[in-house]
């Protein structure tokens, strides 16, 4: 996914069913109140510091609601934001900008959230490797948190279980009952019966824990392995093993993956390991406040 960039439809799904949460039958409060003609103008404004991530999004809401709510971004996402700073104006009917305001807010506030945590793994990782993120994810907002990943300057994993071959530990688990009579390893055999059925242009990634099952891996010719809850001693050790492989084996890249934190994330880019993957970007978010205010 490209900052910046988004699949309408995706998006689009993920909006009707945010509105449809939040509005329901419709806004009570506003059609009671408020005269369907009045027009009225409002910012939304940022409370804290932070990486802007959403603003597409915001503007799909009010094309869903009402396609004459006029919608300006004063800033970009991926940009740095400050406190009390509008970043989007809004120009239309009362009713309908009130009406989007809350999952707008939300939109806004959890994306952001996610761009800022996600820059400071990146800035942490300058120079390294590149921050992947993971499947621990919202349900149902995926697209929206993956987007956000890419606006904070990190890379998209899979986006689910259909694009991308990952054969994890619990896979090698369930398969151990079948190894009997064969020759090959059982990581060989999983990485082969994969590559057979996968299309050309689908990765086969393996997951390992130790060195042993790493140079398997490496040996077996899976597109990407992942370096599982290694301490990074082991990660530089798997880095060297690779570098001083032949041609097949350079072209594997290496993933780290595991308790990988903001304490330690420059430690693991140092072992030479091409990207890092880490759950908590989406997982455990500080979400940045902003506020819709009628001027």
């Amino acid at each position: 996914m490209v900052r910046g960039m988004i699949d309408r439809q995706k998006a689009e799904k993920f909006i009707k069913e945010a509105l449809k949460e939040d509005i329901g039958r419709m806004d009570i409060t506003s059609s009671y109140i408020i005269p369907s003609s009045l027009k009225i103008k409002a910012d939304i404004t940022s409370q804290s510091e932070g990486v802007l991530a959403g603003l597409p999004f915001v503007e799909m809401v009010y094309a869903i609601l009402d396609g004459d709510v006029r919608v300006k971004f004063n800033s970009n996402d991926g940009a740095a934001i400050k406190p009390d700073k509008a970043v989007c104006f809004l120009e239309g009917r009362a009713v309908s900008i009130l009406k989007g305001e809350r999952t707008a807010l939300n939109i806004l506030s959890r994306a952001s959230g996610i761009a800022t945590i996600t820059r400071r793994y990146v800035d942490k990782a300058k120079g390294g490797a590149d921050i992947f993120d993971t499947r621990k994810t919202t349900p149902n907002a995926r697209y929206l948190e993956k987007y956000a990943v890419s606006a904070g300057g990190g890379k998209n994993h899979r986006m689910g279980l259909y694009d991308q071959v990952l054969i994890k530990d619990n896979h090698i688990a369930a398969l151990k009952e079948t190894k009997a009579g064969s020759k090959d390893s059982l990581i060989s055999r999983v990485v082969k019966a994969a590559r057979k059925k996968a299309l050309e242009n689908v990765k086969v990634e393996l997951e390992v824990g130790d060195i042993a099952e790493f140079q398997e891996a490496l040996s077996a010719g899976a597109d990407i392995i992942m370096l599982d809850n290694m301490p990074s001693e082991m990660v530089r050790e798997a880095v060297r093993i690779k570098s001083s492989g032949g041609v097949k084996a350079k072209r594997v890249i290496l993933e780290a993956s595991g308790n990988i934190t903001l304490d330690n994330v420059s430690e693991y880019a140092k072992t030479g390991v091409d990207r890092i993957s880490v759950g908590a970007i989406t997982r455990l978010p500080e979400d940045i406040d902003f506020s819709l205010e009628v001027i």
